[in-house]
């Protein structure tokens, strides 16, 4: 009943930037925390970024001064705008939310199908 689609991956040269998007749908009560993750090839998935409702954000310290996580609450949406991109950046994102479901009374964690993000030196 939720669905997160995820947009704005592809292929990008070392130092250029990507936007990625993702905008969740379906009978949302309330959406908390919302972040980006990521999983490159023989790696763990790792949390790049996240969000909460009010806009604190954090952020993995090797996307730092790079990277910047935002949400725009009308449209249950969050973004990861990566600049100064570095082929290490190459990996799968996958975005999450934190939702209270209309029918639901409790709060549960979402997943997008992930996105490929690939930087060439």
């Amino acid at each position: 009943q939720v669905q997160l689609v995820e947009s704005g991956g592809g292929l990008v040269q070392a130092g250029g930037s990507l936007r990625l998007s993702c905008a969740a749908s379906g009978s949302i009560f309330s959406i908390n925390t919302m972040g980006w993750y990521r999983q490159a090839p023989g790696k763990q998935r790792e949390l790049v970024a996240g969000i909460t409702s009010g806009g604190s954000t954090d952020y993995a310290d090797s996307v730092k001064g790079r990277f910047t996580i935002s949400r725009d609450n009308a449209k249950n949406t969050v973004y990861l705008q990566m600049n100064s991109l570095k082929p290490e950046d190459t990996a799968v994102y996958y975005c999450n939310a934190n939702i209270r479901m209309i029918e639901i009374p409790t709060i549960r964690g979402y997943w997008g199908q992930g996105t490929q993000v690939t930087v060439s030196s």
